[in-house]
């Protein structure tokens, strides 16, 4: 295998170029989640010329295979994502969107230009392993109810089933040439939550005369807090914050309504359904209590992301061999939310991330804002990485 290991790397230089050049197109012309249509193109046509055959999946996605010897042996899965968010660039590159409002803040260029790199290779040393690869360009990550659920309920972990899946992502506070992993619970599940508290506007001076949602609304979005604090295990990560209040009243005016949206975030599916329950009928009781009336809206987002500890730890030795010790990094929890959570409840699943930080060259900025970028030295390692990951997991 070392002599596999060698030819991988060597592979992953040999088509550096390559993969830079895939980053740069798709980097330049982004497009926002369900609308991926020149992306799905452009990743085909690419396919197609390494002699790799896809499929339409999710309106926008691909799905394809890399089959080695003995195919049906054992299934490996790779996913990456391909949407953009509505974001104004304002990096300086040559290679900066042409498409005005639009962005890749989020690495999704990266993740699709490197799985494209792994594609390149594994097609080169199909003969050298055994089983099936699994390729998923997947869209719209970054918008309910999320691409990797429509990419499931369409099939994409079906004919053949994998009997994993691996995703990567691009991490801002991992200096490049690094890479990071962490077993079991890892990213948060997301709701968004619309709540409307309905009362009797009138005058501020009179307030006898009113029904005030202002106070109302106060008091559940204390009360609300308690619900993290007293009910909910301590040991399970969660989080529910309140970023908008809207009332739209005056100084002596007690408005009608009032409207808040918060988020609301869990490690555990069955704390996540009863936090949601007990904050409805919170909300519900006080507003009551209070002579008025409480609208409760969940928007589901996606669940918590779990990684499977034995397939992690497999990958993080299979790391070590290829980066070696002293670039593999334990990652901490993590209380954003990724879609990639709706595969790892279906089937054995890793998440890890590929460090493209540079202080000195000042490639500093985080995911979602307007001045995010990499150090590409990051993509001479992405895919060769998971080439080996991948190839490793098959003889597991």
């Amino acid at each position: 295998m070392s002599t596999l290991l060698e030819k991988i790397k060597q592979l992953s230089a040999e088509l550096t170029p390559e993969t830079l050049a895939n980053r740069h197109h798709i980097h330049a012309n982004p497009e926002l989640s369900y609308q991926e249509f020149q992306t799905q193109a452009y990743v085909l046509q690419q396919l197609e010329q390494m002699g790799i055959q896809a499929k339409k999946i999710a309106t926008t996605g691909l799905i394809a295979e890399i089959k080695g010897k003995n195919p049906d042996k054992k299934v490996v899965a790779l996913r990456a994502d391909m949407d953009a968010l509505p974001i104004l660039e304002t990096n300086d590159v040559p290679y900066k969107s042409k498409n005005p409002g639009v962005m890749h803040a989020c690495g999704h260029d990266v993740h699709t230009a490197s799985l494209l790199g792994t594609a390149h290779i594994l097609q080169q040393v199909r003969d050298e392993f055994e089983g099936t690869i699994k390729l998923l360009f997947q869209p719209a990550e970054e918008k309910a109810p999320g691409g990797a659920s429509i990419m499931i309920q369409e099939g994409a972990l079906q004919n053949p089933t994998p009997a994993s899946i691996y995703g990567q992502h691009v991490a801002t506070n991992v200096p490049v040439g690094k890479i990071g992993f962490r077993e079991g619970m890892y990213m948060a599940s997301t709701d968004e939550l619309y709540l409307k508290v309905i009362g009797k506007g009138g005058h501020g001076a009179m307030p006898d005369a009113c029904v005030d949602p202002i106070v109302i609304a106060s008091h559940i979005i204390v009360a609300m807090q308690q619900i993290i604090s007293r009910n909910k295990n301590p040991k399970l990560p969660s989080v529910l914050t309140f970023g908008k209040i809207e009332g739209l009243g005056a100084t002596n005016v007690i408005p009608d309504e009032v409207n808040i949206a918060g988020t609301f975030r869990a490690m555990d599916e069955t704390w996540r359904a009863e936090g949601l329950e007990k904050m409805k009928k919170l909300a519900e009781g006080i507003a009551d209590a209070m002579g008025g009336r409480a609208e409760f809206e969940v928007l589901k987002g996606y669940p918590f992301l779990q990684n499977n500890p034995e397939l992690t730890r497999r990958s993080k030795a299979a790391a070590i061999e290829y980066m070696g010790a002293d670039n593999v990094v334990d990652l901490d929890l993590w209380m954003a939310g990724e879609d990639f959570a709706f595969y790892t409840h279906h089937v054995d699943a890793c998440f890890y991330r590929l460090g493209v930080r540079n202080e000195e060259r000042g490639i500093t900025s985080g995911v979602h804002t307007p001045g995010f970028d990499i150090d590409e030295g990051a993509l001479g390692i992405g895919p060769g990485l998971m080439a080996w990951l991948v190839v490793k997991e098959l003889e597991a």
